[in-house]
């Protein structure tokens, strides 16, 4: 098979497209001849040596999602047959034309979708629905200040907190972002260029704070977070890409209650990777099918771009996400 392999830790240039072995498959598992994946944050840590895979998971091919059609499927595997349309989360080898992975772990493609919409959706989807409401149990008429919101999982975190009654604030670089986001459902763009988003807040919720915070920024922004969240407000930290380093008085958190989440998928253990799939396919699916939630795919590069794909994701340009196809 085909796969963009990282040949040593650096910039994008250490990518190179080559053939390497086949995945195999175990008797749970399902092969999938690969169309489309996309990129994420941590594909850039991965490739600069900063972010390794888990065990028994390739550590050269990056890549945490995909979509594609089943070619092959274990003798212990039920509801997934070969010629399926599937889409779904891996814990790495997703820059490559064949992934293997447990058949509980895919999910099949809506009719009205192609493989490029279809990559866009599992790792930002799947990080925004679990931040949102597994940690910090967002519900109808809370309010919520999400990060980062030109971002895949911003604008993933954006319609999923919208299409649940919540009202959503948000942080771009641009004009431009900020406006894109209104059409997805925001309520309050807030440029951080030239907004203090902390004081945005203090005035908008007459100084009672955001019920929820979706970070993905860290240290910077601590602890104006800490500021513009309400009584018994929650914040889940999803990335670090300001820096992970903060002093701070602990006893800002006690007076209003505060609860401070951090979360990460990759890692986690197989049974709760499928538990999430299965959240996301009975709640989030049937709105992707009827078009209420849509996965917004800024650029799609062929792999034997991913370099290109790269540079472009450490600009910081895109609005959504970034896909890789694989023909």
């Amino acid at each position: 098979m085909r796969a963009a392999v990282i040949t040593e830790p650096g910039g994008p240039g250490v990518f190179r497209v080559q053939e390497v072995d086949d995945p195999k498959a175990g008797p749970e598992d399902v092969l999938v001849d690969v169309k489309a994946s996309a990129l994420n944050r941590a594909d850039l840590l991965q490739r600069e040596g900063k972010y390794p895979a888990p065990p028994g998971v390739q550590t050269e091919i990056p890549g945490l999602e995909f979509s594609g059609v089943v070619i092959d499927a274990g003798e212990r595997v039920l509801g997934v047959s070969k010629g399926d349309k599937v889409f779904g989360l891996l814990p790495g080898g997703g820059y490559a034309s064949r992934v293997v992975t447990h058949h509980r772990m895919v999910m099949p493609m809506p009719a009205n979708m192609d493989f490029v919409q279809a990559a866009a959706i599992p790792e930002v989807f799947f990080t925004a629905y679990d931040a949102l409401f597994n940690h910090c149990e967002l519900i109808m008429g809370e309010s919520v200040l999400i990060h980062a919101i030109g971002s895949g999982v911003g604008t993933a975190a954006l319609q999923l907190a919208h299409h649940a009654g919540a009202y959503v604030y948000g942080t771009a670089g641009s004009a431009d972002k900020l406006a894109k986001a209104a059409e997805l459902g925001l309520d309050v763009g807030i440029n951080y260029k030239d907004q203090d988003f902390a004081e945005i807040i203090r005035e908008k919720t007459n100084r009672t704070g955001v019920n929820v915070v979706l970070d993905m920024i860290g240290e910077p922004y601590w602890e104006r977070n800490l500021a513009s969240m309400s009584l018994k407000g929650r914040l889940v930290l999803v990335g670090l890409m300001g820096g992970d380093k903060v002093q701070t008085s602990l006893g800002a958190l006690m007076p209003k209650r505060l609860r401070i989440h951090g979360t990460t998928l990759r890692a986690r253990p197989l049974e709760e990777k499928i538990a999430i799939t299965q959240q996301i396919t009975k709640n989030v699916l049937p709105m992707i099918a009827d078009g209420r939630i849509v996965p917004v795919v800024d650029r799609d590069f062929p792999l034997e771009r991913v370099t290109q794909a790269h540079e472009y994701m450490e600009s910081n340009a895109n609005f959504g996400k970034i896909i890789l196809s694989i023909e």
